[in-house]
This record gives structure tokens, C-alpha cells and sequence, in this order.
């Protein structure tokens, strides 16, 4: 199944496999075959997949700064991958890292992967880690964080569509499935072909089968394999190698989009410290690197230091690569603060899953949201249509009669979720304002005003809407958009919305007694002062989403006056087609030259690679849906700068590229 090099396929939920059950074994109704052998399942995966890649020993012998990146053809109960990790534990040296990845185009539910794997109770450590945290069986790629060391890509839909789409490189492959001879779709050339695609040299693989259109196929795609014992009453199996990958053609058609050559990062340099830069540098400095963020003010400092910020995206009824990578950042974001909020209890909550209701206020926006619905088939965990019971809902009298309930999302303190990525031991930081950024060989020199500089080997820009005042960055277009939140104390007892509501504007459920509600929306001003005339659109917005409620409110003595409520005002950065930023830095100047082709005829596309600064990053354009994007991007660049898979399919890594604006602009001027 071979993807056009910007296609994606459906955004849709997955069919949940029927299943029976032997003696606590699943069986694969549609397919007619086990998951695994329930006596000897663990010793099986371990001779067949373990033993033949000679995992134990690779790990024991593992020195590299990046990941041990295994992939997998055939998630299932998720029994290979566990004990995969249990191995890597237990002969891994303590710097070493583990990148598993897995496709799966029927995943299990949640209480059936719980059954199966309390077969292997001396697994129950990594399992229950894997159950909790294990996602909607939504198509696309889910990132699961294991542990300090570990990560889990769950690559959902067909697998030969979803390595046609992997952005990374594989050291192992776990070639499973159910057999050949029950699962014939699958094993096909084009499976091959994707594997040896996206293999490191020298990569292996194992397989229990030794069928014959495997063995050709391997072979045509340039893997050696040799009959090895199998196990049990299976005589042989296969093994193998791969000494010289093909080369990627995806990027003919893209050039520009190649990823720059990673070298070593031993330190890396965080400029800024908002949503964007914090999460950028925690997730660094979980993969061993050290991080100095320097913040000209203090973490949440800027667009980030709302009392409360709303996860919650608007997708397109058609749905674009835009609508697909806010589509993952939610699903990611959720995940993440869940995560982060169990292991790190506060006494203060960081985050509270309430759900977000985004109303439909107009006939438009009715027909909007049908499309919506219509085109794609989501699990009622991830997002409902609601045109009854509204108002039971939200727990205040809704006057609309549609939207759309997203019951997972949420909303979260941002200066506190700010404060609490940057206290890892790894993270510096560092008071001052950079002032320029000079390149010296392979590192970087960062200036700051005082006078004083920062040497790193590389550097991160996530300061917003000065992101692009570097030499380096200035080709980079940005908006500024100011937004302006307001805050007002309700009177005990008084009922106020249970869920984050979302229309023109968004209120939240109150917190500590102060309902917050806005946010205004003003591009082109970078003043940050609280006005009235803010605080009136605020409240004009509330008014319009929930008339009866601010009805209620009035009548029981609360005035709604702009002169007597309290906020806070911030610019935000936006690009112009409000994507964020996320990747290398690219020489502007340079591929205006090279690609300046493209103005002429943009079928005309030149083979040389994009020209980028060499360990210079950038995240930024977030605008008011930084929770939804920012925690994601920051996954693409350390995955980038650490040389691991890609948390998103390459055309949604191409879409957040920050020289996809130099491109467009040269094809449009054509």
C-alpha cells in the first residue's frame, strides 16, 4: 500500500478484534489463530524474538548516545514488547535507552489487553504500566512514555501503510503476526520493502515462520536470513540481517524537508521558558541530556502564566494535516498530563480532565460539526455529538442545542505545569535575555544582554514572539496576537460550569472560587496591559455562549462590569497559517537560492537536500493552543536532536517543518 508522499490515510477508530477465550489465552476469532501459547507464550517470544536478534547481548554491549530502537509487525497483546523491556532491564547498562515501536490494525481493548497479559504474572510490572496508559484505538501514532529509559510508539492501522509513513530508523524487528497462511494480507512485499526502508545497517530480524513468501520476500528486499531452531514442536524459524538499506526515496519529491545529519548532544541551551520551552527541555532531560533554559523573567512568565489554560483543539470537518497533527497533540497532551500528574502528586492539581463542550452557536457551526461527525468514525471516549441533555452536562443552562463534548480534555494551570517540568536534576535554570546566537564549528555560543554567554551544543528557540529576532530566525514570518483573559470571583455555593465550555470564547470551570473566562483576540498588538474594552469583549463572548447562565448570575447580584474585574493580558505568537513551528532551523537565504526553481515551475524540483543550521531548533507559533501542540513538537525535536522515530507520520513532521513557509512562498510567486 504505497502512500502518495504527502498522503495520509483516514482518521478513523479501529475494529476492536472479537476474541475467545482458552484457559486465559485470547483467540483471534476473525483470524482463527492464538495470540500466544498460554504455557509457553514467554519462552517462546523470548527464544523466537529475543534470542535470534540476540537482544541480551546487544543491550549488555549498548554504548550508543541514542536509543535501541525495536520495531514490530503485529502489537497483540503487547507480550513481545514486555518482555523486551524486561530484558533490556535487566543487561541494559543504566545510560543506555529503549525505543520500542509496534503497528497494530486491530488493537485490543483495554480489559482484554488486561486479561491477557495477567497470564504472565511476572511481567505485571511493565504490564500495568502498558494498560494504564494504553490509548484509544484511534489510526495514527501514540507515544507512550514507560518509564525514564523506555518509550512505546504504537503505530495503530495497517502496517505496511503505517512504516510507509514511520519517520525514523529500526535496529531489531520483531516480524509477527498471526501466520501467513491465516493473515495472507499482510505478509506481502510491499511489508518488506517498508521494513528494509526503514532500517539502520546491520539491522536483524526474527520470525517464527519459515513460509516461502516470506523468504522471498525478505530476500528482495535485501535481507540475508538462514533457517534457525525454532521452538517447541516448530523445528525452524527465520533469521537475519540487512547490511545496506535502500536508500529513502520519500524525500525525491521533498528535498528540502531532509532532516539534518544528528550528531552528539551532551547540552543543550532552552531559550525560553513557557509551555513550549519547558516541555521541550523536560523531555530532553529525560533522555539524559543537560539543559540550561534561560528565561528572561521566570517559567509561565509570558502567554503561558494564565491562571487556567483549556486542552482542547477545533478540528476541520475535512479533515487537513493541520486538523490531524492538534488531533494527536490532544490524545498526546492528555496522556502526558496524566502521567505527569500521577507521578508527581501535588497539593495543588496540575491539570483536571473535566471534558470541554465547544458549542455550536449558529446554524453554520451546526452543519460544521454534522461534517465533522459524519467524515470521521471516533471512539465516543475521544469525542461525542451532543444536541440533548446540554445543560445536564455542563452542569449550567445551555441554550444551544448542539456540540461537540470532548470528554478527556481538560483544563490545567500553566505556570504551575511550567514550574514543575523545569525541577528535573538535568534542568538549569537561568535567569537573563539572549541577545544573539553565534555558531562555532558544531556548538553554540548564546549572548545574553549582561554581557555574559552560554556555550551548548546545540540550542532550542521557544520565546514566543521574539523566536524570530535572530539572525538566524529572522526569515521566520510570525503574528503577534494579543489575548487578554478575565477573571471574576463567584459567590460560594453559586453554580458554575462543571466542563471547560468553547465557543467564541472559553470559560472554565472555577477554580479556588475565581471563574476565569476569554480570551480576547486582537493580531497585530503587542500590548500586554489589562483594558476595559478587553474585559468587554469577554464578557460580550460569555454572554453570547451562555445567556441564561449570565442571566442567572445578574439576577442573584453579581454585576458583570468591565471596571471591576481582574486579568491578565499577553501576546501570543501565531504563524500565518496557524501551524506551529517545530524542527530545524533552515538557511533562508540559501534555499531561496536553490530552490528558487521552484517560482517557474514547481513540478521542477532540484535533488538537493535542505541546508539547515546544524543543531539550531525551533518551537514556537502556538498561538492559544499551546497545550494542545506544544508537548508534542517538543517530542519531534528531541526525538530529532536524540536520533529516535518520530512521534508523528513524516508528512505531519513535514507540515510543522519551519521552512515550509519558504517553499510555499516560492510556488505561489510561480
Amino acid at each position: 500500500m504505497t502512500q502518495r508522499p504527502n498522503a495520509l490515510p483516514p482518521l478513523a477508530a479501529l475494529t476492536i478484534p472479537a476474541l475467545t477465550w482458552n484457559e486465559g489465552a485470547p483467540h483471534s476469532t476473525a483470524f482463527d489463530d492464538v495470540y500466544f501459547t498460554r504455557g509457553d507464550g514467554r519462552a517462546e517470544t523470548e527464544h523466537v524474538f529475543l534470542g535470534a536478534n540476540h537482544l541480551p547481548e546487544r543491550f549488555a554491549a549498548w554504548q550508543h548516545a541514542r536509543a535501541f530502537v525495536i520495531g514490530e509487525t503485529g502489537f497483540g497483546t503487547g507480550l513481545n514488547m514486555l518482555c523486551a523491556w524486561a530484558c533490556f532491564e535487566q543487561h541494559a547498562p543504566a545510560s543506555a535507552r529503549l525505543h520500542l515501536l509496534s503497528t497494530e490494525k486491530f488493537p485490543l481493548d483495554q480489559n482484554s489487553l488486561i486479561r491477557a497479559l495477567s497470564a504472565w504474572p511476572s511481567l505485571a510490572g511493565y504490564s500495568q504500566k502498558l494498560c494504564a496508559l494504553w490509548p484509544e484505538a484511534v489510526s495514527g501514532i501514540h507515544r507512550l512514555h514507560l518509564s525514564e529509559r523506555v518509550t512505546l510508539d504504537l503505530h495503530f492501522g495497517d502496517t505496511t501503510e503505517r512504516l510507509s509513513l514511520l519517520d525514523g530508523q529500526v535496529d531489531a524487528w520483531f516480524l509477527d503476526g498471526f501466520a501467513p497462511s491465516k493473515n495472507a494480507e499482510m505478509w506481502q512485499p510491499e511489508l518488506f520493502e517498508a521494513m528494509a526502508a526503514r532500517s539502520r545497517p546491520g539491522a536483524t530480524f526474527a520470525t517464527f515462520t519459515c513460509a516461502g513468501i516470506v523468504k522471498r520476500g525478505l530476500k528482495a528486499a535485501g535481507f540475508s536470513w538462514q533457517k534457525v531452531p525454532g521452538f517447541g514442536r516448530k523445528r525452524e524459524m527465520l533469521a537475519g540481517h540487512i547490511d545496506t538499506p535502500p536508500a529513502d526515496m520519500r524525500r525525491q519529491a521533498t528535498p528540502w524537508f531532509t532532516p539534518p545529519t544528528a550528531h552528539t548532544a551532551n547540552h543543550v541551551v532552552v531559550i525560553g521558558a513557557g509551555i513550549a520551552g519547558c516541555s521541550v527541555a523536560a523531555a530532553l532531560a529525560k533522555r539524559g541530556l543537560r539543559v540550561t533554559v534561560v528565561e528572561r523573567d521566570a517559567p509561565g512568565a509570558g502567554g503561558s502564566g494564565n491562571r487556567q489554560g483549556a486542552l482542547y483543539v477545533k478540528l476541520a470537518a475535512e479533515t487537513n494535516h493541520q486538523s490531524r497533527f492538534y488531533f494527536a497533540g490532544m490524545l498526546y497532551s492528555q496522556r502526558w498530563l496524566n502521567q505527569l500528574a500521577t507521578d508527581v502528586p501535588l497539593n495543588t492539581p496540575l491539570w483536571q480532565p473535566s471534558g470541554v463542550v465547544q458549542l455550536a452557536l449558529s446554524d453554520k457551526e451546526i452543519t460544521r460539526q454534522q461534517r465533522f461527525m459524519d467524515r470521521h468514525s471516533l471512539p465516543e471516549t475521544v469525542v461525542t455529538a451532543q444536541s440533548e441533555g446540554l445543560s445536564k452536562l455542563v452542569g449550567v443552562p445551555i441554550n444551544a442545542n448542539h456540540g461537540l463534548f470532548y470528554p478527556q480534555a481538560g483544563w490545567v494551570r500553566p505556570k504551575l505545569l511550567c514550574e514543575q517540568l523545569v525541577k528535573h536534576p538535568n534542568i538549569t535554570l537561568y535567569q537573563g535575555e539572549v541577545t544573539a546566537l553565534h555558531q562555532q564549528g558544531n556548538a553554540w555560543q548564546i549572548e545574553l544582554v549582561s554581557g555574559e554567554s552560554i556555550n551548548a551544543d546545540q540550542v532550542v528557540v521557544a520565546n514566543a514572539t521574539l523566536a524570530n529576532q535572530f539572525a538566524q530566525t529572522a526569515e521566520l514570518p510570525l503574528q503577534q496576537v494579543r489575548g487578554q483573559v478575565s477573571e471574576m470571583a463567584l459567590p460560594e455555593g453559586l453554580q458554575a460550569p462543571q466542563r471547560v465550555v468553547c465557543a467564541g470564547g472559553y470559560v472554565s470551570p472555577p477554580v479556588e472560587g475565581i471563574l476565569t473566562f476569554g480570551a480576547s483576540f486582537i493580531p497585530n498588538n503587542t500590548t500586554s496591559n489589562v483594558t476595559a474594552d478587553d474585559h468587554q469583549r469577554n464578557i460580550d463572548e460569555l454572554r453570547q455562549a451562555l445567556p441564561d447562565w449570565v442571566a442567572q448570575l445578574e439576577a442573584s447580584g453579581l454585576a458583570l462590569s468591565a471596571e471591576d474585574l481582574k486579568g491578565r493580558a499577553a501576546v501570543r505568537a501565531a504563524s500565518p497559517d496557524k501551524s506551529p513551528y517545530a524542527g530545524p532551523v533552515p538557511k533562508a537565504d540559501i534555499w531561496q537560492h536553490v530552490y528558487a526553481v521552484l517560482r517557474k515551475d514547481a513540478s521542477k524540483v532540484p535533488s538537493t537536500q535542505g541546508e539547515h543550521y546544524s543543531g539550531l531548533w525551533i518551537t514556537t507559533a502556538h498561538g492559544s493552543r499551546g497545550l494542545a501542540s506544544a508537548p508534542l513538537c517538543a517530542e519531534v525535536i528531541a526525538s530529532r536532536i536524540c536520533d529516535e522515530p518520530l512521534p508523528l507520520e513524516q508528512p505531519l513532521v513535514d507540515h510543522l517543518h519551519p521552512g515550509r513557509r519558504i517553499i510555499s512562498t516560492l510556488v505561489r510567486d510561480q
